[in-house]
């Protein structure tokens, strides 16, 4: 399998089109697909169903991911070598929810001003997925809550959060011990390192156990929060970004579970690639 196609390929998987993978690779329709139809070939297997729109196989959902982490180990190779090389870089970060939502914008703003000619893309999840990720080499970098237990990666320590109880407005007073035990809380799917807060929060008030419903996103979460569905704990920084949106309001808790440090985690950084490395240095680094 020629690196060509094999760039081609994934160029078509993410865009979801072969004229869109042409115009994104500066060259025409019938090269595109000669490379796919060769790819194809080689493979004994077809890569997209090209009936109503073009969509990935389950073959093509197999090779895409071997594709990504092979073009990623060539670029990455090739920019040790060259640290001027940007055109064909690649940058693949993770980060959770709520980072992404209010500290990552200004940072992945100044990165793009000064290195448009680097392709970026951010994957959010929680933080055990991510871990799970960067450990499989699908991401170069990742942010998450508090450091790993790994101890072949390089984790900086780059915003500290302040975890607030949030609930509709008006909240004007902390729930007592038993609206808590008849309430649910609203959290991030599984993996989520703010879930175990909770149960750190609810331990301090003696409660063992409560009701806990999965969202996905922090604008589902709220909003359920405002409707009365339940409590959660979410970032101060989050909370006063979305009170304009959202009929919500927060108290504050104990420090020693309010306090959540966000780390920037990478294997070892003399491996970084180039576009990386002018990545973290936009980031802050707390002591």
């Amino acid at each position: 399998m020629e690196l060509k196609s094999l760039r081609l390929f994934v160029e078509v998987a993410e865009s979801g089109s072969f004229i869109a993978a042409a115009e994104r690779s500066h060259t025409v329709q019938s090269n595109v697909t000669a490379h796919i139809k060769k790819l194809e070939s080689e493979l004994g297997a077809q890569l997209f169903n090209r009936k109503g729109g073009i969509s990935l196989t389950g073959a093509g959902n197999t090779l895409v991911d071997y594709a990504r982490k092979i073009l990623a180990t060539h670029d990455h190779a090739l920019g040790l070598f060259n640290e001027q090389q940007q055109a064909c870089c690649r940058l693949h970060l993770g980060a959770m929810e709520t980072t992404t939502a209010v500290r990552l914008p200004s940072v992945l703003a100044e990165f793009h001003q000064q290195n448009s000619d680097i392709d970026l893309t951010l994957e959010t999840g929680p933080s055990a997925s991510l871990i799970e990720r960067l450990i499989k080499g699908d991401l170069e970098a990742i942010f998450v809550a508090g450091k790993t237990r790994h101890s072949q990666f390089y984790h900086r320590k780059v915003f500290s959060e302040q975890l607030v109880l949030i609930g509709p407005a008006p909240f004007n007073k902390m729930p007592d011990t038993d609206q808590l035990l008849q309430s649910a809380f609203l959290v991030f799917r599984q993996g989520c390192s703010y879930r175990h807060r909770i149960e750190l929060f609810l331990a301090t008030l003696g409660i063992n156990s409560t009701r806990m419903f999965e969202f996905g996103s922090i604008d589902g979460m709220l909003g359920c929060v405002a409707g009365g569905m339940g409590y959660a704990l979410m970032p101060l920084s989050v909370v006063k970004a979305h009170q304009g949106r959202f009929n919500i309001g927060y108290q504050e808790i104990d420090p020693e579970v309010a306090q959540v440090d966000t780390y920037f985690t990478t294997r070892d950084p003399n491996n970084w690639s180039p576009a990386l490395k002018r990545f973290a240095d936009l980031l802050p680094e707390i002591e």
